[in-house]
């Protein structure tokens, strides 16, 4: 009886020994609304621990297609960027946390293009950047190919 008892004990001890605490509960992830935009492709910055997500319109599908320097009258692109973390459920896995940033790339029906970039966090980036060579990255990107 007196084995039985402390067997009980040390059971009790080891499980309410144990933390289960949310190692992630300080991340906030945040979904994306594209809107009519249709997903294009994907990125991943190891370096930053960063990913991203382009989202464009038809015309933006195909000016990528045709690996155009310019983009066509009527593109309207956005690249989304998030900072990602590990995913708590899959070992091995990450998943996007904290919104950084949103750059949008327009073309009117002149064929007038413009650039603008908002930041979702203080975090983000803040180095000057060009808004030519962001809209060239954006135009380099490849449309993944869906069967």
């Amino acid at each position: 009886m007196k084995n039985i008892n402390i067997a009980f004990l040390a059971i009790f001890f080891l499980l309410t020994a144990c933390k289960n605490e949310d190692p992630n509960k300080d991340h906030v992830r945040l979904v994306f609304d594209a809107g009519h935009l249709k997903f294009i492709g994907s990125s991943l910055n190891k370096k930053k621990e960063t990913m991203s997500a382009l989202y464009g319109n038809n015309q933006a599908l195909l000016s990528l297609s045709k690996k155009k320097t310019q983009p066509e009258a009527g593109t309207k692109m956005k690249l989304v960027t998030w900072k990602y973390h590990e995913n708590p459920q899959y070992t091995g896995g990450t998943i996007t946390g904290e919104l950084l940033s949103i750059e949008t790339v327009e073309t009117n029906a002149k064929g007038e293009t413009s650039y603008h970039k908002d930041n979702s966090s203080n975090k983000g980036n803040t180095q000057s950047f060009d808004k030519e060579q962001r809209i060239q990255y954006m135009l380099g990107y490849q449309p993944v190919v869906m069967p």
